[in-house]
């Protein structure tokens, strides 16, 4: 399962990890972020000890969602060292998301 991400845990989850992170921003009425959720939740455990996968409830947790431009959703972000370096926009195949971890691995 994903990990539950706040506004007040982004910084020590996300940036301040030594792995990459994967950052699902979502909402629970949300109707393609619930269709993302569950490939969200296999990437989390594939990637499980290499990489950080996690997502932030939007409704909840605003602060991060406007930081970095989140407008639509689902939009997943990955970061690296602190940074983004790939961002999919809306329901995306798995493979998107396992192809933007593997680029940073």
């Amino acid at each position: 399962m994903a990990l539950e991400i706040t506004d007040a845990t982004f910084e020590d989850v996300v940036l301040k990890s030594e792995k990459p992170v994967v950052v699902d921003f979502w909402a629970a009425w949300c109707g393609p972020c619930r269709m993302v959720g569950p490939i969200i939740d296999e990437v989390s455990n594939e990637y499980e000890g290499k990489a950080v996968v996690g997502k932030v409830d939007v409704d909840a947790n605003q602060q991060f969602a406007a930081k970095y431009g989140v407008r639509n959703i689902p939009t997943v972000l990955v970061f690296k060292d602190g940074e983004i370096v790939n961002r999919q926009v809306g329901v995306s195949p798995k493979k998107a998301y396992t192809d933007a971890i593997e680029a940073v691995l």
